[in-house]
């Protein structure tokens, strides 16, 4: 039975909450978070980052947003994790870290390991940066101050619509195969392309008892990577940071005791085939003007924010399994390597034509030398299954990737964390099958495991599909994939309702 109290207009609260904000500048010239460590050219400005304790009868759960980071390696995450839960006195399995996947950001630790680069052997421990040290100090000391600052809130939630700044970038040739649909190539498709895309723009305001915002969560679904070029990085929260400053704003403006900043948190969706638009071209202003029109549609959600009719917490973590293929064939293997070796000594040497192999495609914005070093990262996973042939050991490999979900209900809200970019395909499962009247699901938690598609997008070669290419080492996944993750979400949500 929930404990509840009730305010002044005789609403009851079941939940209590406290949030905090803080900045960090990383200096010009730190090192990024890319597989080519490419150093930051330029400092556009601070990256921000949200923590939120929820607390309800005996659960507590500690939600940490940040903008820095496209995806946090294993080592950095399980120490960042770890030692924040330790603080509040919590299971490591209950903080959870969400990364807006900003690609304008730069590396916490010097030998950072990506979770899909982590299944032949276990990563060594962090060595922070700089930088690194100063977020993990940072982090504690607002962490460490959020357990009195708890305070019963009730839940208020909207959506809003946004349709303008994002795209679908898995592309479809008339042959069948597909592509990345790189700026270029959107342009080709005209009428400002989009395709299939998630225009939900969701946003959940908790308020204290004088009917103040106390912190907010917004989320949309769109890779980040407007103002982002891998080769001249620059440190910039891009468009989601853009979005929740100006929410802020105007959260701030609703506190009439006492004019306190409000912590808005960014989920970011599953955004594993949608790109902002203008990608590597439209700079720090085009990607402020998409921030401005995602921060509309969450000011016009705040217009017809409905006050949630529960207020329970629950919270699981469930392990689930999603099927893996068999390794291909060795002549293909042979093959694409060959394809690979060709191309990085062409790409190499200068040539500017070099811009598809093995089914990846290349923006002729990047370097012919930058194009190289990212046929050089998949080149060890063809050699790993050519092993795999020449030893008869095709059989030993695993025949399913296990990966940990979240699901979080916060009164008539689910929110579903996944440690992978699911394709949004996957969101849009969870969405329209949630008992709840609305359910958030969010990639980029904790770690990564790189690109999920749902069933349907299995089996391109595209840099998304075919992303097993950059692990260290896993086969291709196979049907139904990425839905096993809606499908086990979708049952702990029913069971969140069910139970009362």
């Amino acid at each position: 039975m929930q404990s509840e109290a009730s305010n002044q207009n005789g609403q009851s609260f079941g939940l209590r909450a406290a949030a905090s904000e803080f900045e960090i500048t990383p200096d010009l010239g730190a090192m990024t978070d890319h597989r080519t460590k490419e150093k930051a050219v330029e400092v556009v400005g601070p990256l921000k980052t949200t923590l939120l304790l929820l607390e309800s009868d005996a659960i507590r759960v500690c939600l940490i947003t940040t903008h820095f980071g496209p995806s946090t390696p294993v080592n950095v995450s399980d120490l960042f994790r770890e030692t924040i839960a330790k603080d509040l006195g919590l299971p490591v399995s209950q903080v959870l870290l969400m990364t807006s996947h900003n690609h304008c950001s730069v590396s916490f630790a010097e030998n950072g390991v990506l979770m899909y680069n982590a299944y032949s052997e276990s990563p060594p421990p962090a060595e922070l940066l700089p930088v690194g040290k100063e977020f993990l100090k940072s982090m504690r000391e607002h962490a460490k101050r959020l357990p009195e600052m708890l305070e019963e809130v009730s839940i208020w939630w909207g959506e809003g619509r946004e349709d303008r700044i994002t795209y679908n970038r898995k592309g479809l040739r008339e042959d069948g195969s597909s592509y990345f649909i790189r700026e270029k190539e959107r342009e080709l498709l005209g009428d400002d392309f989009s395709g299939e895309i998630e225009t939900c723009a969701p946003l959940i305001v908790l308020k204290n008892h004088q009917d103040e915002p106390v912190a907010a969560f917004a989320q949309f679904t769109g890779h980040p990577v407007t103002a982002y070029n891998p080769e001249k990085t620059i440190i910039f929260g891009e468009w989601p940071q853009v979005a929740c400053d100006i929410l802020a704003a105007k959260l701030r403006s609703e506190r009439s005791s006492i004019p306190n900043a409000v912590p808005v948190g960014f989920l970011q969706g599953c955004a594993g085939d949608i790109n902002s638009k203008e990608m590597f071209f439209g700079g720090v202003e085009r990607s402020t003007e998409f921030g401005e029109m995602l921060a509309e549609s969450y000011l016009d959600a705040m217009k017809s924010l409905r006050r949630s009719k529960s207020s329970e917490l629950a919270f699981q973590v469930k392990t689930v399994k999603v099927p893996l293929a068999p390794v291909p064939a060795r002549k293909l293997l042979e093959a694409e390597l060959a394809e690979m070796d060709d191309f990085i000594s062409r790409a190499k040497a200068g040539d500017e034509e070099m811009l598809n192999c093995v089914g990846l495609n290349f923006p002729e914005a990047l370097s012919p030398a930058f194009r190289a070093k990212m046929v050089e990262l998949v080149r060890p996973w063809n050699i790993w299954g050519i092993v795999l042939h020449e030893t008869g050991s095709t059989e030993t490999v695993e025949k399913n990737l296990e990966m940990e979900i979240a699901v979080l209900r916060i009164g008539d809200v689910g929110i579903v964390g996944m440690p992978c970019e699911p394709f949004h395909g996957v969101g849009t499962q969870i969405r329209e099958n949630s008992p709840l009247p609305l359910t958030i699901p969010c990639g980029y938690m904790n770690v990564s495991h790189g690109y999920i598609p749902d069933s349907e997008n299995i089996g391109g070669q595209e840099y998304m599909s075919s992303h097993h290419r950059y692990t260290r080492f896993r086969p291709p996944l196979e049907k139904p994939a990425g839905d096993v993750l809606a499908q086990e979400a979708i049952q702990i949500l029913n069971q969140f309702v069910e139970v009362k």
